[in-house]
């Protein structure tokens, strides 16, 4: 059920997930998702807690890379549609709808990240750039579904860009 409300969010937008409509994207009744999700809050929470997990792993991911953390973290910046690249999605179309409570996640996500690479840079300059870059990755593999791609890089071109991310970072 929550699949079906994550889908529908990130294929339709937020208008589209109602509880009607997420009930039949799950292939159950009404009352069958009303008997675990009350409510379009509960729904939204179950999707809150969601992110939450897998932001989880993620920071353990970073932490424990073989590769080194910044290295990780630019890397795994660009969408590969995978369930953490989903549910942040949809999480942020709930917020560009003015659900505040997925803004405060969003921003806890972010803030949860930056302390995350804090320790691995040279000061608060370094870390703006890793930060930055991460950003502009993110928002350039988001564009990507739309036609209206930016630049991001792979392969070859990701492991430069990371080395010279790296570098700057240390000063």
């Amino acid at each position: 059920m929550l699949d079906a409300f994550e889908s529908l969010l990130v294929e339709q937008g937020e208008r589209a997930a109602t509880m009607d409509a997420t009930a039949k994207a799950a292939g159950v009744s009404k009352g069958g998702l009303l008997y675990h999700f009350g409510s379009k809050d509960a729904l939204e929470s179950g999707l809150i807690d969601r992110l939450n997990v897998l932001v989880d792993d993620d920071i353990a991911a970073i932490e424990a890379s073989p590769e080194g953390p910044i290295a990780y973290f630019l890397r795994s910046s660009a969408m590969e549609n995978d369930p953490l690249d989903r549910v942040l999605v949809a999480v942020s179309r709930l917020a560009q709808a003015g659900n505040t409570t997925a803004t405060a996640a969003l921003r806890t996500v972010r803030d949860r990240w930056s302390e995350a690479i804090r320790p691995h840079v040279g000061g608060p300059v370094e870390h703006d750039l890793v930060m930055l870059v991460s950003d502009g990755l993110y928002y350039n593999s988001a564009l990507d579904g739309s036609g209206v791609a930016g630049p991001v890089p792979t392969g070859a071109e990701m492991d430069r860009l990371i080395a010279l991310v790296e570098r700057s970072a240390k000063a």
